[in-house]
């Protein structure tokens, strides 16, 4: 359909006459109405009533001028913004796991930031599977997760592109008075209580997976709380509740400044990747991806 001929129409409603139609169009009648007979066509109905001596507008094209004109104008706002697109000044929803938003996305929207001073984000935390739905569903224009070896990369098709921001592990943390648990070779009764994951969340299935000591129901011989918010169990462990498992991002001042005391140098760490997802459809979210991934640490 060619836009010129909303236009004929439109011009034809207001004067309600074909020849002064063609004259404010600047165009000769036959042509004028060759090109309201293309309208037809594409249409696949008359909205003219063509008699011997007459011709009059069809009282259904009246009856839908304002829709003709709502019509028109969206057509011409979609001309603009593709345009004069600009992914600078969009806004992003992100749904993204409650870890990272925390330990993560601060640098990674300061990063964003210099290259895009205009993008906005809307962040939609959540756990990994609504998350995912979210993302899958078109809520949202990017997905922020956390990836380890155990489990993989999410299995997408080839529409959706994946990029890594950078690397964190999951280390086991204790902090408060427990710390005076540790026995001198560093290591803990195995009754400590612990913070741990449900079984059935992300880093639940990870840490269980590698059969990590204080991370799960079955790995704990002294659960306290079960949760599968990462910054629940920091301000847990912080408190001397538990040892419990963090992304080392989140964990970092923590440890450095000694609140902290990390024991994967007895019981391991696992190591994470943060991933970003983005529809290939998705002009903006692509930008950005390429600006992240290029950021890559």
């Amino acid at each position: 359909m060619d836009l010129k001929w909303l236009d004929d129409v439109l011009v034809l409603l207001e004067e309600g006459n074909m020849s002064r139609a063609a004259m404010r169009r600047h165009i000769t009648q036959p042509a004028f109405s060759r090109r309201i007979r293309s309208f037809e066509g594409w249409l696949g109905t008359d909205v003219l009533q063509r008699g011997a001596n007459s011709v009059e507008i069809s009282p259904a094209l009246h009856a839908n001028e304002p829709e003709l004109r709502a019509l028109i104008a969206r057509i011409r706002d979609l001309r603009s913004k593709i345009a004069h697109f600009d992914p600078a000044s969009s806004t992003v929803s992100l749904a993204a796991q409650h870890a990272p938003v925390f330990s993560v996305f601060p640098d990674m929207a300061l990063h964003a930031q210099q290259k895009f001073p205009a993008l906005k984000f809307r962040l939609r935390p959540g756990n990994l599977r609504d998350c995912v739905t979210m993302f899958l569903r078109g809520d949202a224009n990017m997905l922020l997760c956390y990836e380890s070896e155990t489990v993989g990369p999410m299995p997408f098709g080839p529409r959706i592109r994946r990029a890594i921001w950078g690397d964190d592990f999951l280390v086991p943390v204790i902090g408060g008075a427990l710390r005076s648990s540790l026995c001198d070779d560093g290591t803990l009764p195995r009754n400590t209580p612990a913070i741990i994951y449900p079984e059935n969340s992300y880093f639940g299935e990870v840490l269980n997976a590698s059969g990590r000591p204080f991370a799960t129901r079955a790995f704990s011989e002294n659960p306290f709380c079960e949760t599968a918010f990462s910054s629940g169990i920091k301000q847990l462990v912080l408190a001397g509740m538990g040892v419990g498992w963090l992304p080392h991002s989140m964990s970092f001042s923590e440890i450095e400044s000694g609140e902290l005391i990390s024991l994967a140098h007895h019981l391991g760490e696992e190591q994470l990747k943060i991933a970003l997802y983005a529809d290939v459809r998705d002009a903006v979210a692509m930008s950005l991806l390429e600006v992240w991934s290029a950021r890559a640490v």
